[in-house]
């Protein structure tokens, strides 16, 4: 997802910026227990902070 072509839903701004949870916050696959995960990029309004999108940094990890 591009940052330039998002619109936000919640104050209408263009800005924004990337970030991540920190700590042992991953994402897993469902059905494997041993899998380290991926940990998720979330996509934030500089404006207001609301979250346009949450992608996983690792999706090869789900296949």
């Amino acid at each position: 997802m591009e940052n330039n072509k998002l619109i936000c839903k919640s104050c209408g701004g263009n800005s924004f910026g990337e970030g991540k949870l920190d700590g042992y916050a991953a994402l897993r696959p469902v059905n494997s227990i041993f899998s380290s995960g991926s940990p998720l990029i979330y996509t934030v309004c500089q404006n207001c902070g609301e979250v346009a999108s949450i992608k996983a940094a690792k999706p090869q990890k789900f296949k």
